[in-house]
This record gives structure tokens, C-alpha cells and sequence, in this order.
């Protein structure tokens, strides 16, 4: 293989062929992501952790003969840890704290034949839908170096978009996969609740509002890391319904004539801006044009209730880990320490008594029920993935006096995408339109409990109709 080779060109399932047919050495892969990291990380701040060393010393080793033999891989730095690593989670109080082990996520991406390069930046303990941590600074868009890359696995995203590594980790409690994937025009599939372990720390987390998997330029990369990654760990407390066949064969398979539903109106009443809407529209055009049947619906939901509940958990969830993480270092947590804002969820957490949670449990279950029996005709929703396309790095910024505005600016940001994560159910962000200032916006497909195989056909099909991977941001141009 000439040395000049391009493998940014390639997604990880042909950078593993390259390995696996011997025209090319893991190591070769490895440095020529590394080099695209020293480049482009300066602009874009996508990678906060570098691990290059043991990543060369890993490529040169016996690598397990997995689906990913040799590929570079980035890990977003919340949840997952990688035994050695450090472990910041976008916060001052971390200091420079070191996993004494592997989570079970890791240790599959390990068996898969996966090498770690390094870690990617989020914003403190995954809060926000924009990547601008106070600790390590924002990340950048590579599609316009001023605006976001989405959050919270928004480094992640930028590293694939600006194809540092074909693909990366992310994880998404509130639409965090989806989110970047929208802002950065690559693919994000969030997984049915249960699908991935969060072994061995936890056996839920947010009481199952967060799950993991990852952003790819492919959509067959992400249903073969998905066959590689998941399943329940011993102990789990619950676990998604085993898929009928690997989700890589559903990749090319064939669709039918799929039922689709069509959500142009956020559920919470934000305003969705017009280009969103035309993204949405003109990928309904288009899977009308494949053969699938649209019909558009409008959901029926106490938008005000749904955020009320949803807060009540994410604030009693962000004071739990705020506590977890007191009695991991060994010391008590000052605000100085954290950014105003997850200083403010934390104590609106505090407030909030045991039957408080629980009474926002018991709505969230509620409105799963209503929303999932609105849609339970269709094969598939569609929505736009965002209610705005990738808005100015600093839009979240909020008066010390007043920090939860930047969290409430994101409900109006990401309207759709927190649904999935209180219902359970799939989704995914399909880059399928650019505006004309050439920024990407995701379309938003959610599949019913357990069917990410519906999503991976529809997907592929899309992918072929109108190809993603050839559009390159300007930065790597």
C-alpha cells in the first residue's frame, strides 16, 4: 500500500479489511489518525486526552482478531473508562484522576480489535447539548470553526466529521449521540434502553435515561460496533430484547413498504426553524420516493409536564453523581470547582425529596405510554433532529446570577430528541441535508422499543440514495 494512501477516505469496516487482507499494518493506521490529530486538533479541540504512546505500543501488539481489528478509535470522556487512562468528565473536581480499571464497554471495544488514541472533549458531566466545558474549552465545528458541534458527545462527533478516526464512542441521556451527529453531518443511532451494559459501575444510569453506542460516518460501521458491543453484563437489572439476526445483516436488507409518521411540531411547543423543517420534509420527499407511505402527525403532549419531570431527574441524577464522585476522590466538592450551571442543578437536586423523584418517574412512564400509543401505527417517526440548525459557540452562556438559562435554552434547542431517551425507544440522526451556508441537519427517525433493525435498513437505504461520506468539511479540504 503506497504511503501516500488516504484512509480518512475509508469508514472502519474497510480500514479493518485493509488489516485483515495484510496491505496494511495496524500501525499504519494508527499513525495516520494520530497526524490528522496533531493537525486538525488545534482548530477544532475534538481530542482533550492523548494516549499515542500506549496506542502504538497497543498496534504493534496482538490484536484480537475482532470486526475492527487495527482501527482507531477516540473515547468520549464520560462513563466509559479505560483502566490507566485519566478520567475528567469535563470538571475541575476530577484533577487528574486515573480509572483503576476497564468498564465492560472498553473491554468490548478492546475484543473487537479496537485501539484507543485518546479521549474526547464534553461539557462538564455530559450537561449541556453544546460542547464548551470551562476545563478544557469548546470544541469547534468543522463545518464553521464558530459555531457548535452539539453535545454532549460533541467532541466525538467533530473527530469523525473531520475524520480524525472513522468513528468514535459516544453516549446520549438526553440526545447526545443524535445531537452532535445533527450539528456535524455524520451518522448517530442511539440504541433501544438495556442494549449496551454499563457494567460494572451501574446498572442503569438516570434511571435509564442514558445508554451508549457511537457516531460513524457508515451506517454498516455502526450496526457492526453495535453487534460488537452489545448485551447485558452479569447483574444487569434489565436488558434490551435480543435482536432476531446481527444488526449487520439488516444492512442492505430490504425495507418494505414502511408506515412512517411525519412530527414537523416540537412536542414541547418550541418553535422549529424553517430550515429544520425543510430538512425534515425533503427526507420525507424522499422516503416517499423509495416507496414508504408518509402521513404527518401532530403529538399530543403536556410539553411543560414532560420538562418538569425530565428535570426533576436529571437534577436528582446530577447530585447523585456529584455525591458518587465526593466519596470516589475522597474529598467534598467547593463551587468553585464546577461551572455555575451543574452547580445549580445540583443543589435544584438537593431540593428535591425522594417522593419528588419518584412522582417524576411515575410522569415520565406515564407519557411514554401516551406517546408511544399516538404512534404505535407507524414503522417509524420522523422528525427533525433539532429545532435549529448548529447554533454560534456562546449561545448557552448564562448570567452567574441566573445559570440554568443555559439549560433551558437547550430544551429549545433540542425539543425532539430527549423523547427517546424517557421512552426508551431507537433513534438515530441521518445527515441527510445541508443548508445553504453549507451547515448539516440531521433528520430524526425513531423505531419502536427494541426494532433498531427497522432504523438499519431505512438507514442504509437512505445512505444510498443520497451518500453523506464524500461531503468533507472545508477545514480538512
Amino acid at each position: 500500500m503506497p504511503k501516500s494512501y488516504d484512509f480518512a477516505g475509508l469508514d472502519a469496516t474497510a480500514q479493518a479489511e485493509l488489516v485483515r487482507k495484510k496491505k496494511v499494518k495496524p500501525i499504519e493506521l494508527v499513525e495516520f489518525a494520530i497526524a490528522r490529530i496533531e493537525r486538525l486538533n488545534p482548530k477544532i479541540n475534538a481530542v482533550i486526552t492523548k494516549m499515542f504512546e500506549e496506542a502504538r505500543a497497543n498496534a504493534r501488539r496482538k490484536i484480537p482478531d475482532g470486526p475492527f481489528k487495527g482501527v482507531p478509535f477516540l473515547l468520549k470522556d464520560l462513563i466509559a473508562e479505560y483502566k490507566g487512562a485519566r478520567f475528567a468528565e469535563g470538571t475541575a473536581f476530577s484533577e487528574e484522576y486515573v480509572s483503576p480499571q476497564d468498564t465492560e464497554l472498553v473491554a468490548r471495544y478492546k475484543r473487537a480489535g479496537l485501539i484507543v488514541l485518546g479521549k474526547t472533549n464534553a461539557p462538564e458531566l455530559g450537561i449541556l447539548a453544546t460542547t464548551e466545558p470551562r476545563r478544557f474549552g469548546a470544541s469547534h465545528n468543522p463545518w464553521d470553526l464558530d459555531r457548535t458541534t452539539g453535545g454532549s458527545s460533541g467532541g466525538s462527533a467533530a473527530a469523525v466529521a473531520s475524520r480524525m478516526v472513522p468513528m468514535a464512542h459516544g453516549n446520549d441521556g438526553g440526545g447526545s449521540i443524535r445531537i452532535p451527529a445533527s450539528c456535524c453531518g455524520i451518522f448517530g443511532l442511539k440504541p433501544t434502553r438495556g442494549r449496551i451494559t454499563l457494567a460494572p459501575y451501574y446498572g442503569d444510569f438516570m434511571n435509564g435515561l442514558v445508554c451508549e453506542h457511537g457516531l460513524t460516518i457508515s451506517v454498516r460501521d455502526s450496526a457492526a460496533l453495535l453487534d460488537a458491543t452489545s448485551g447485558p453484563g452479569i447483574g444487569d437489572p434489565y436488558f434490551a430484547p435480543p435482536p432476531k439476526r446481527p444488526f449487520l445483516l439488516e444492512v442492505g436488507a430490504k425495507t418494505g413498504k414502511l408506515r412512517i409518521g411525519l412530527v414537523l411540531d416540537a412536542p414541547t411547543g418550541a418553535a422549529v426553524h424553517p430550515d429544520c423543517v425543510k430538512a425534515a420534509e425533503e427526507t420525507a420527499k424522499l422516503c416517499k420516493s423509495l416507496g414508504h407511505r408518509i402521513e404527518q402527525v401532530k403529538l399530543q403532549v403536556d410539553g411543560q409536564a414532560a420538562t418538569g419531570a425530565f428535570l426533576t431527574v436529571w437534577a436528582a441524577s446530577f447530585a447523585w453523581e456529584v455525591e458518587m464522585m465526593t466519596r470516589k476522590y475522597g474529598r467534598q466538592p467547593t463551587p468553585d470547582q464546577f461551572e455555575p450551571l451543574t452547580w445549580a442543578i445540583r443543589e435544584l437536586g438537593l431540593k428535591s425529596s425522594a417522593v419528588d423523584y419518584i412522582l417524576a418517574v411515575q410522569s415520565l412512564q406515564k407519557l411514554t405510554r401516551e406517546v408511544t400509543a399516538q404512534v404505535e401505527k407507524f414503522d417509524v417517526v420522523l422528525t427533525p433532529t433539532l429545532a435549529e440548525p448548529p447554533v454560534k459557540l456562546g449561545t448557552f452562556d448564562a448570567p452567574k446570577e441566573n445559570p440554568l438559562l443555559g439549560f433551558l435554552r437547550t430544551a429549545s434547542f433540542a425539543p425532539f430528541t430527549p423523547f427517546c431517551n424517557i421512552t426508551g425507544q431507537p433513534a438515530m440522526s441521518v445527515p441527510l441535508y445541508w443548508t445553504r451556508e453549507g451547515l448539516p441537519i440531521g433528520s430524526h427517525f425513531i423505531a419502536r422499543y427494541g426494532d433498531e433493525a427497522t432504523l438499519f435498513r431505512l438507514a442504509a437505504q437512505l445512505e444510498k440514495a443520497r451518500p453523506w461520506a464524500d461531503r468533507i468539511p472545508p477545514i480538512i479540504e
